[in-house]
């Protein structure tokens, strides 16, 4: 699909003659043009067949099946070293004969080198011309280990490189056939690790295993060898040897554990980190940093708990590797000195240290431990590959059932017949039960439901992906799949489109017009062709959606099964959509669509309604308005029904009765508080009874339309695109890694002292390793001093002499053996303490540098992770983290080591024989003209490996991601297509990889190889000057020189390039940090702040970044405390960024208060903390369900159940088989999104703050759902300042007031009511785009609740106002004098009424007249009496006014009442008690519950009435 990755460059390999292949000359063209100038991937050269991704993974396929069918049935496991054997095991074998001869090279050099060494011993009768073929033989055994070493390392390399391509193929294809059983047995991290990181264990593994039989033939001939100089005595080294053979198997044992522990730790700190990443909006908002921070250190801890460990393994390897052959020479003295009484003489000794060498080199090291090693690992990788690969798998793995049921679209259908199926074996409720249904040709079906209901899940089991307990489903035609999520891949957006199939103009433009995305497009940068998904632009959820629907169009299918794309995007292109595509593009196919937008229902040929799991209903939108089968709960909530059922609406029996069973679900108490708590209305109730059924009108149906905020008046031409974000690209480092970077490694690692002592130890680690060999080379040249003229002595005693003058040297074997036991003491006692601390640093340094980095991401600003895809973040904490943790402190201490002992040896030789710098110095000119000409093409490919690995990995993260899709449009071919061309390209750069570290290596073996012949042709030219010692030591070192000179440059090459991955790491570890979390002590808020919610914002203005526009330009407003506040604006008006200017998520310029508290001044978490919100896109993190909804577990498990009970989730809950224990799956898929949308609701409600932000998603929820969270919201967050961003309006229709933004301006901001009298006005424009009948059902709403409002503050405004002048009476007369008065004032009354109708003192109306003043005195206490509790509906704490009310301009002028002076309070009743010398209790006022339609009234009407006679 991707055609950007193909380019037409054949490898030169095929055409390079057999001298080109073995020198690598083919090679020199590249190496031409990466020195002049960086590479490209169209420079890379493509990959042969027989490296091809697709040949081998058909291969390992086929012998991978044949493995399973013959272990099926038996005992025995399916063996994937098996299937590799037979696909490469003959080639293999073949290069082993190739190191044969390489060893048997190394076995003969020592020989001619004892040879060369008796030269300058006096009297071996070893002469010029014999020295000089000696000298040669030793150079020509240099030249053949040069021509025959690379050919067998590149070809096992190479094949080791093919291994691990067959294995990513075989698991790439593994994973699209995963079930859903398969798929929750592991994880998208799980998967990523195993083809980043265990399948890498092939190209290792594979180097050394014909050590396993050419080393020990090695350990014979040497055997056999050193047998011949000193007898049986030999065997002690031997046993030795054979000993630590148990000891190399323990530590294997414990390296595989090692491994095993830190692959487990890796993979869970990698997940965790992904979901951090991911999720960093919600933690920032939540004020989750330090939890999630603990729960990182504390993998983190565990990971370097088992890193140590296997450090500790490594040490134990790098003192075998490196010192184990200077134990075996100081037994093999001892032995010679005290056993065999052998003279210690340099042609022996110096021909036995490189023989000793060779056996624990190839034996030891790389037989044994190396193997062993190997061994341990790949069993850990094969039973994890294994593992993964035994996996549950759909039945059918081929193209698709789909493709073989082909018809014409004439016949295509769906038939499903009493489906039973469940998701989970363990849990007793079936997903699905009793669901039956058939979709003809050219029919509509909608399947409605409330949340977990089970709709997508059927959809699942028509693509069989649900596995069927009873029943079955038939399909006849290809299928179309548009997910509920939507999905794209990493590719163009006409790549997302066409999927792989051929490009046709006139259908695309056509398919592009039906899903409205020609506007999109336009505003691009590079049209359609633009880059979309994890390595291009950002699209928005809407255009995400018509991306995804305009691809399943483009497949031309013949059944097409729609889950709720309309969802993401707005009612006005929904509407569109559902005109041109559902009911226009498609009209004549069959079409399932699953949907919340019920407006759309009466179009529908078919309805199928699912509770449960269970089909409750089935029939036409009139069929189902007719019988009310739970088809009202969907249209209206739990409340409203029983408003409808209590009122007598309901006449017939049969709809009494079909109602009442289906709210027979429901909890009776909720049925109860249903009835006593009503939502304001947010839709028209009209209905009537018609032949005593229940029926609903059609505008009822509509109450889910959602508010069109991108578009400006109809789709089509008119549409307005949304705005595309652009990723940011990756900063690349450029040159060689600077010295900086190694001093800040170390510096993280170790302090002054502990760098200052680690170079000690590595110095004094080297002498002694130096000293060890030159002490030898002293003591045997006095040994063969003493042997020489004790031969000469002996031979003139036997010609008969009964004296001679040859003084015979003494020579103290005791004190040379004591020496040189010390100094092998210290040969290990520096280096086991040099590598414990090198390792110590290394470890620290990559702990200290991953918590460095963690901590600035954490702290780092939002916009930092919006312009970052997660991968890329990510990367740093895998790959990265993962080269510092496992690479580099192994390969740091190796080069450390072999630069040391270059060093050591070049030095050694040029002391012992100064003729021999004549030729260092042009070959060390020669050495850095090469490595400066390989290092530049090097870095250029190893980056390109870099840059071409990235995509494998995101085409796998994207695979499993639309894994539905993709095998419900039964492309797996065309995706294991994709696959194999992303994992060739990386194949091209890793081959290039291999090649030129080959063609540096054979290169820098040649130089040795000349610098090993100029040091035996010189010692032979100066043969006079120097002693057989001094000429075996700088003999011997030369000869070590040679391939340790190449590994030594190759090394350091690979610590450079290790060291970008410490780099990269640094960068992130200083990005710029947000404000601190906790104020200083003198800028803290109060503890009890806010204590109101009243939020005042002056001149606030916002921008992301220095170099980006300014999105909210200069804004004021002021939200009074407990107001309800709704935001509307188009895309890009600056309603997201109200939230992140209030969290200041980016800080904002301005003044913003709450509570007259600056938030600008105090910590992001002294504010944060203050504020709740319920994200647009649930969140849901891995781990117990208790640790989402409260991860300080602040809250107790009560708390908790209420909490998920108010949500409607504690039933649900409750089901499952840990209750809150519950394990969330990765990116909780194991909830439904609604289910996710209501656990973030419980989190609001735990955390209980004064004010609330709503960053509305109800869009993925039934209205059903969307009730009961409006109905929670307004319940639970009554007494709190809330903010809504709509995207429903009739969310927001009843909202105290409508922020409306244009810009990020604020266009208007007043009653939405009031809003909507002006016809120009924003609002009036918004809603109009929702269709006539909408409109006006909106404005009802929005008038209704005005004039309830408008009424209640009226009410509230008098009731103040009465109660003022009570208490203001109260506090200046006596309770009783107030009571008296009034008396007389109605004894007024009724006299000058008396007067007025000419009536008498008659004695009669005198009695009545007394009882009346009687009755009204009493009626006149109670109020004042009954104002005891809080009044929550009316806002007033009389207990707190001071002598009047404070004002507070309301949103329409009205005066609410304020907060009254405590200690205004406490004096009157003071006074009171004084003058009336009354009990505190009798008086003491304070705000009771007064029911608004009742007391509340009465109090009004009676203090109205005293007013008026006053």
């Amino acid at each position: 699909m991707d055609e950007s990755i193909r380019h037409h460059n054949p490898n030169p390999i095929l055409r390079a003659n057999p001298l080109s292949k073995l020198l690598f000359w083919w090679m020199n063209p590249l190496f031409k043009k990466g020195y002049e100038r960086q590479l490209e991937v169209e420079d890379m050269y493509n990959v042969v067949n027989e490296d091809q991704s697709e040949t081998l993974g058909n291969r390992l396929e086929e012998e991978w099946a044949k493995e399973v069918e013959r272990t099926k049935g038996g005992k025995r496991q399916p063996s994937l070293f098996r299937a590799l054997f037979r696909m490469f095991g003959f080639e293999y074998l073949l290069l082993g004969l190739i190191l044969l001869l390489e060893e048997a090279t190394k076995v003969i050099q020592p020989l001619l080198l004892g040879g060369l060494i008796r030269y300058f011993t006096p009297g071996s009768g070893v002469g010029k011309t014999e020295s000089y073929l000696f000298a040669g033989g030793v150079s020509l055994c240099a030249l053949v280990l040069a021509v025959t070493h690379h050919p067998y390392f590149f070809g096992v390399q190479r094949i080791g490189m093919k291994m691990r391509i067959a294995c990513c193929s075989l698991l790439y294809r593994k994973s699209l056939r995963l079930s859903n059983e398969g798929l929750s047995k592991t994880t998208t991290g799980q998967i990523v690790n195993l083809l980043s990181n265990d399948v890498n264990r092939f190209d290792q593994a594979v180097i050394f295993l014909h050590f396993l039989w050419v080393g020990p033939l090695e350990a014979v001939a040497v055997l056999a060898i050193l047998w011949h100089e000193l007898g049986p005595s030999t065997l002690a080294g031997f046993a030795v040897l054979l000993l630590l053979v148990p000891v190399q198997g323990w530590m294997g044992k414990l390296f595989s554990k090692f491994r095993t522990k830190t692959a487990k730790y890796t993979d869970e700190r990698v997940r965790l980190m992904n979901e951090i990443i991911a999720g960093m909006r919600v933690i920032k908002m939540y004020c989750w940093e330090k939890p999630f921070g603990d729960l990182v250190k504390k993998v983190r801890k565990k990971q370097q708990k088992w890193l140590w460990r296997k450090a500790m393994v490594d040490v134990y390897i790098e003192i075998i590797f490196y010192y184990f052959s200077k134990f075996w020479i100081y037994l093999l003295c001892l032995v010679a000195a005290f056993v065999a009484k052998r003279p210690l003489t340099p042609d022996f000794v110096f021909a036995a240290i490189p023989l000793v060498g060779i056996v624990v080199h190839s034996f030891l090291w790389r037989t044994i431990m190396f193997n062993y090693k190997s061994y341990c690992e790949m069993k850990v990788t094969t039973q994890r590959i294994v593992t993964f690969l035994q996996l549950s798998e759909l039945p059918s793995t081929e193209l698709g059932r789909h493709e073989k049921d082909y018809s014409p679209a004439k016949n295509c259908r769906i038939v499903i017949e009493n489906v039973h199926a469940k998701w989970d074996k363990e849990v007793d409720q079936p997903t699905l039960q009793n669901v039956s249904a058939t979709v003809e040709s050219g029919r509509l079906v909608a399947i409605i439901g409330p949340v977990g209901a089970g709709k997508s899940s059927l959809l699942m089991a028509v693509l069989n992906e649900l596995p069927l307990l009873e029943g079955s489903i038939s399909v006849t035609g290809r299928l179309a799949y548009v997910s509920q999520q939507p999905w794209v891949f990493s590719a163009s957006l006409r790549q997302n489109i066409v999927f792989g199939n051929k490009y046709e103009k006139t259908k695309y433009d056509r398919i592009l017009k039906a899903c409205a995305l020609n506007k999109d497009i336009a505003i691009m940068p590079h049209g359609d062709l633009t880059l979309i998904g994890d390595r291009g632009v950002s699209l928005s959820g809407g255009q995400r959606a018509r991306v995804s629907l305009a691809r399943a169009l483009y497949m031309d299918a013949d059944v097409y099964l729609l889950d709720d794309p309309l969802s993401a995007v707005d009612t006005a292109v929904g509407r569109h959509i559902f005109e041109n595509v559902v009911q226009g593009y498609l009209k004549n196919k069959p079409r399932v669509l699953v949907t919340h937008q019920l407006q759309f229902l009466k179009e529908a040929e078919q309805i199928l309604i699912l509770k449960e799991g269970e089909m409750i209903g089935k029939g036409t939108f009139k069929e189902l308005s007719m019988s009310g089968i739970d088809f009202s709960s969907l249209l209206k909530s739990d409340d409203e029904q029983t408003d409808k059922t209590a009122s007598g609406h309901v006449t017939s029996t049969s709809g009494s009765h079909h109602l009442q069973r289906s709210m027979s679900h429901e909890p009776q108490s909720k049925l109860h508080e249903s009835s006593r708590h009503r939502l304001h209305s947010t839709s028209s109730k009209s209905h009537e009874v018609i032949n005593g059924n229940l029926r609903f009108s059609v505008h009822e149906s509509m109450r889910g339309s959602e508010l069109s905020l991108t578009s400006v008046g109809t789709i089509g031409d008119e549409f307005s695109a949304e705005e595309v974000q652009l990723p940011e690209e990756e900063e690349r480092h450029q040159g060689t890694v600077g010295l900086g970077i190694y001093y800040e490694y170390f510096k993280a690692g170790a302090g002054i002292i502990k760098f200052l002592l680690l170079v000690f130890l590595c110095l004094a680690a080297q002498g002694a390793y130096i000293l060890s060999d030159w002490w030898l080379s002293r003591w045997s040249n006095e040994e063969e001093a003493r042997y020489s003229a004790l031969e000469r002595h002996n031979a003139l005693l036997a010609e008969g002499y009964n004296a001679t003058n040859i003084t015979i040297p003494i020579v103290d074997t005791n004190f040379n053996v004591s020496v040189f036991s010390g100094i092998i003491g210290g040969v290990f006692l520096f280096g086991i303490l040099r590598a414990l601390m090198f390792f110590k640093v290394t470890v620290d340094a990559s702990q200290a540098l991953h918590n460095t980095m963690f901590a600035s991401i954490l702290r780092s600003h939002i916009g930092f992770f919006d312009t970052n895809p997660v991968g890329r973040i990510l990367n740093r904490f895998s790959k990265d983290i993962g080269h510092m943790d496992d690479l580099l402190p192994v390969t740091f201490f190796d080069f450390t080591q072999c630069a040391l002992l270059i060093l050591g040896i070049v030095g050694v030789a040029g002391v012992v024989n100064p003729w021999v710098f004549i030729v260092v110095a042009p070959l060390i000119v020669l050495f850095v003209i090469i490595r400066r000409y390989y290092i530049r093409t090097s870095r250029h490919i190893k980056r390109l490996e870099g840059t071409t690995r990235s995509p494998v990995f995101s085409h796998l993260s994207a695979s499993l991601q639309g894994l539905h899709t993709i095998r419900a449009f039964s492309v797996q071919g065309k995706f294991i297509e994709e696959f194999d061309n992303h994992q060739d390209l990386h194949t091209e750069a890793w081959f290039l990889f291999l090649t030129t570290s080959r063609w540096l290596a054979i290169r820098l073996d040649w130089l040795c190889a000349m610098f090993v012949t100029a040091v035996s042709f010189f010692c032979v030219v100066a043969a006079d000057s120097l002693n057989a010692g001094l000429v075996g030591l700088s003999m011997t070192y030369a000869m070590t020189l040679m391939g340790m000179f190449q590994w030594g440059v190759r090394q350091s090459a690979e610590v450079e390039n290790q060291m970008i991955s410490v780099e990269r790491v640094l960068d992130y570890s200083r990005l710029p940090s947000e404000a601190p979390l906790e104020a200083p002590n003198d800028r803290k808020p109060p503890p009890d702040w806010p204590q109101h919610g009243r939020i005042s914002v002056q001149r606030v203005s916002l921008k992301y970044s220095t170099d980006t526009p300014t999105v909210l330009k200069n804004i004021s407003f002021t939200i009074e405390a407990r107001e309800k506040i709704g935001i509307v604006g188009r895309t890009g008006a600056g309603k997201s960024s109200l939230i992140t200017m209030l969290f200041r998520l980016v800080e904002p310029t301005g003044s913003i208060t709450i509570d007259d508290v600056d938030t600008l001044q105090i910590g992001l978490h002294d504010l944060r903390n203050q504020i709740s919100i319920i994200p647009q896109d649930p969140v849901l993190f891995t781990g117990k369900l208790r640790r989402n909804l409260d991860p300080f577990s602040n809250h107790s498990d009560d708390a908790l159940w209420k909490a998920l009970g108010e949500v409607q989730l504690k039933n649900a809950v409750e089901d499952l088989p840990h209750g809150l224990d519950t394990e969330v799956s990765e990116g909780g898929i194991n909830f439904s999104v609604g289910q996710r949308q209501l656990i973030c609701l419980a989190r609001a409600i735990l955390r209980n703050n004064k004010i609330l932000m709503i960053d509305e998603a109800t869009a993925n929820v039934d209205p059903r759902t969307d009730g009961l969270i409006q109905q929670t919201i307004r319940e639970k967050f009554r007494k709190c300042t809330v903010l809504t961003i709509a995207h429903r309006l009739h969310t927001i229709m009843d909202s105290d007031r409508l922020l409306v933004l244009h810009d990020g301006e604020i266009e208007e901001f007043d009653a939405p009511h009031l809003l909507l009298q002006k016809p120009e006005g924003l609002l009036r424009k918004l809603v109009e785009q929702t269709g006539k009948t909408e409109t006006t059902n909106l404005i009802e709403i929005a008038r209704k609740s005005y004039e309830n409002k408008n009424r209640d503050d009226i009410n509230e405004e008098v009731q103040a106002s009465n109660l003022a002048e009570i208490m203001r009476a109260i506090s200046l007369h006596d309770v009783a004098m107030t009571i008296e008065e009034l008396d007389e004032l109605r004894m007024a009354e009724n006299k000058e009424k008396e007067a007025e109708n000419g009536t008498g003192d008659k004695e009669e109306d005198i009695e009545d007249a007394a009882e009346k003043v009687s009755r009204e005195e009493s009626e006149t206490k109670d109020p004042i009496q009954d104002i005891g509790g809080k009044d929550e509906d009316l806002n007033v704490d009389v207990g707190e006014m001071d002598n009047g009310v404070k004002s507070v301009d309301g949103p329409t002028g009205e005066t609410p009442v304020g907060d009254v002076d405590d200690e205004v309070e406490s004096e009157e009743k003071s006074k009171l008690l004084a003058d009336n010398g009354k009990k505190a209790d009798d008086l003491d006022v304070d705000v009771g519950k007064v029911d608004e339609n009742d007391e509340a009234n009465e109090t009004e009407n009676l203090l109205s009435k005293d007013e008026h006679r006053k």
